[in-house]
């Protein structure tokens, strides 16, 4: 069989478990589309064939012995060049980290070959995972495959840009303030970002987090449908000892009514009229889908929280994260803290305090609205994808990039879970709707995300466009 790269991954994964394509034969394939498109995208930074080639042959072994190969037997995935992957360089985007290699891997990656999958590259993010544009000066820039003068969006804006070409079924991605949503939406993929505790995470190459990541920052998938978002998470999110967050929450939580709150202008976002017209499209698909649609003129607040949000992830350890940005010269990190500054530092113990504060008494607001509403549909960005590299070229594209993205930065500040859910384009670059649920029910937001991706076209692999 050609063109197993096209296949989703819950189709191979049948495939592969049926021995009707051995898990070999796939990693052929994604190796093959790999060296045909990736030399365009720079998505892949790093891989090793021949590993690749012994994963796959490792589950085609566990299969002729009679034993289950996982939910995602032989599939092959993409993981983001911030985890550890043992043998691999945990560079973040960074010069100053070329050399750290690390000994074990992240729970993810364990997680994800128990469940069958196989590791084909590592994919690109800015230096720090700061933006949301993917460049750096160890790996250079990641092209988006719909439109190369369009951000493929970041931090895991590698891993976006190759699932959307087809360059693996699945891509890890991680997300502090939009970090997966945000690249699915620019290229024209779905996206997860789980609930705070969800997927176990640990880079034993790297220092410990700080608190603004060890309870904001979460890793999740991108895929190109639905189902195979759900099938990943399910591999992503078993146990590991070593993340002291993890939960052991169940996948799928106690039914519930299917009522969606729709808002068009979260907290005076003030969206263009396409992503408006997205998410209001979203509304009717799910209306036809048998939910009950409720327009909504606001949500809980978005704007405090993406302001604390902010300033947690930037202005915790400020002097020390601007110190590292000089050491490394990388001028897209340079700009988002110098540009951030006046907004997070000084973060003293008092604003600290005030923070994670306030933290509980937001979170405690969304999640009493998310009693009322199954889920929240609203806008992933107040823009359609930005032209690449454009808060770099002043300070008022600057604002204009970080007020856009508002609802994305909010979001994790409570540890909420949210799916990017792409709906279709606007011309040749893409749209799409978040969609909000209350803490593990990420059940609650592949169910609205099945229902609104039913309603368009589904999502499939492109050839980078020139």
């Amino acid at each position: 069989m050609q063109d197993l790269w096209r296949l989703s991954a819950t189709d191979l994964a049948g495939l592969v478990k049926s021995k009707k394509v051995s898990a070999t034969e796939a990693a052929k394939a994604a190796l093959a589309r790999l060296d045909a498109v990736n030399p365009k995208l720079n998505a892949v930074v790093d891989h090793k064939p021949a590993e690749v080639l012994a994963e796959a042959a490792g589950v085609d072994a566990k299969i002729a012995r009679g034993e289950d190969p996982g939910v995602l037997a032989g599939v092959p995935v993409t993981v983001k060049v911030n985890i550890d992957q043992a043998g691999f360089a945990t560079t973040n985007g960074l010069k100053i980290q070329k050399d750290v290699i690390a000994k074990d891997n992240s729970p993810v990656i364990d997680n994800m070959r128990k469940a069958g999958a196989v590791i084909l590259g590592r994919t690109n993010c800015p230096a720090f995972s700061y933006r949301w544009f993917t460049t750096n000066l160890v790996h250079g820039d990641t092209r988006n495959p719909r439109d190369p003068g369009t951000t493929p969006g970041g931090s895991s804006g590698g891993a976006g840009s190759a699932v959307a070409a087809g360059i693996g079924h699945i891509a890890h991605g991680t997300d502090i303030a939009g970090s997966i949503r945000y690249p699915a939406y620019a290229n024209g993929v779905h996206g997860l970002r789980p609930t705070v505790g969800r997927i176990a995470a640990f880079n034993a190459a790297l220092p410990e987090r700080t608190i603004a990541a060890q309870i904001s920052a979460v890793s999740g998938p991108l895929a190109r449908t639905i189902a195979d978002l759900r099938i990943s998470l399910a591999a992503m999110s078993g146990f590991d000892p070593r993340d002291p967050w993890w939960v052991p929450a169940p996948l799928e939580g106690p039914p519930r009514a299917k009522r969606a709150a729709l808002c068009l202008n979260p907290d005076g976002l003030d969206p263009v009229p396409e992503v408006k017209a997205a998410v209001a499209d979203a509304g009717k698909r799910l209306e036809r889908a048998g939910w009950i649609v409720e327009e909504v003129a606001n949500t809980p607040p978005l704007q405090e929280a993406a302001d604390w949000q902010t300033k947690l992830w930037l202005g915790d350890s400020y002097e020390a994260q601007l110190a590292a940005a000089e050491r490394e010269g990388d001028p897209g990190a340079l700009a988002c803290l110098n540009g951030n500054k006046t907004k997070v530092f000084p973060f003293d113990a008092a604003a600290f305090s005030k923070a994670l504060v306030r933290r509980a008494t937001l979170a405690r607001e969304w999640l009493l609205f998310l009693e009322k509403y199954a889920v929240v549909v609203m806008p992933v960005s107040g823009e359609l994808p930005f032209p690449d590299h454009l808060d770099r070229k002043d300070a008022a594209s600057f604002a204009r990039v970080w007020k856009a993205q508002l609802a994305q930065i909010a979001i994790p500040f409570m540890g909420l879970p949210g799916l990017t859910v792409t709906t279709g384009l606007v011309g040749r670059v893409p749209v799409g709707v978040q969609v909000v649920s209350g803490r593990f029910r990420e059940d609650l937001c592949l169910a609205a995300g099945e229902a609104i991706e039913a309603g368009g076209t589904p999502s499939s692999p492109i050839d980078p466009a020139s």
